[in-house]
């Protein structure tokens, strides 16, 4: 932690573009008072929508086509329903510009000099690469990621979606520390929230907000000398990986199931 002053945070991510989540992220650290955000480190092999497109096929194959379209439809609606918060998601990019570096490889000698140059108090990951000791022990107090499923129950990718297709009643966000082993850091803040009868896109966005609000606890946590992190239990679930178009299929028919389960119910109660 800085003697005085504010706490300087660098942000390690990956993508072709900066996602959503991860730019509200970076804007509320900026604007937080007590709270300096010296850098946000971008790893992607090529930058923009071309980027994206390249990182879709490579992952997810025919898939690709469709989820381009599902995000192209997801901004455009967006436009149109919060305008004024889009323009100021724009805006804060805008007002960043300078601050984000996109790099084909964060652990390149050359950006580590960068990150050491700017003598972070502490690293926070939003997604991106699996980093390694040579980035994240460069902060003073190291590096704190944002996982978004119960540890260590779920680890790995995509966990809010392999959790509810698994059938669970709740799904978890965790702040911990940045170690060798993925998602086996010690955990300093974490949080859980009930499925119920949402779709998997609400409540992925539940989670993200809830998880952004978590991640600056856990900052100030650091930065006022109030961190407590805990050790995870042994043991835990598989690593997951991203799910096939037939893992995605069946949780939606599963979901489409209840949701006509649930209606013919309470029409049969009706008087």
């Amino acid at each position: 932690m800085s003697a005085a002053g504010p706490l300087r945070v660098v942000v390690f991510t990956g993508g072709a573009v900066l996602e959503d989540p991860c730019v509200e992220f970076i804007a509320r650290i900026h604007a937080h008072p007590e709270l300096k955000l010296a850098g946000v480190f971008c790893q992607a092999d090529t930058v923009g929508l071309r980027g994206v497109a390249l990182d879709l096929l490579r992952r997810r194959g025919w898939l690709a086509p469709l989820l381009l379209l599902q995000r192209a439809l997801r901004r455009s609606s967006r436009l149109l329903i919060t305008p004024r918060r889009e323009h100021r998601r724009r805006r804060a990019l805008r007002e960043l510009n300078g601050l984000i570096h996109f790099a084909a490889d964060l652990h390149a000698p050359e950006v580590l000099a960068r990150v050491e140059a700017l003598r972070p108090d502490i690293g926070a990951a939003y997604g991106g690469p699996i980093l390694r000791p040579a980035l994240f022990e460069i902060p003073l107090q190291g590096t704190l990621g944002i996982h978004h499923g119960r540890l260590p129950a779920y680890r790995g990718k995509k966990t809010t979606f392999w959790a509810m297709h698994n059938g669970e009643q709740t799904v978890g966000v965790a702040i911990q520390r940045i170690g060798a082993k993925l998602d086996r850091g010690e955990v300093l803040r974490d949080a859980s929230l009930t499925v119920g009868r949402k779709p998997l896109p609400l409540v992925t966005r539940q989670l993200e907000r809830r998880g952004l609000a978590l991640y600056l606890d856990a900052l100030m946590d650091v930065h006022r000398g109030d961190a407590r992190f805990r050790p995870q239990p042994a043991g835990g679930g598989p690593l997951y990986r991203d799910p096939s178009a037939a893992d995605l299929a069946r949780l939606w028919l599963r979901y489409l199931a209840r949701l006509f389960s649930s209606s013919s119910r309470s029409r049969s109660e009706l008087p």
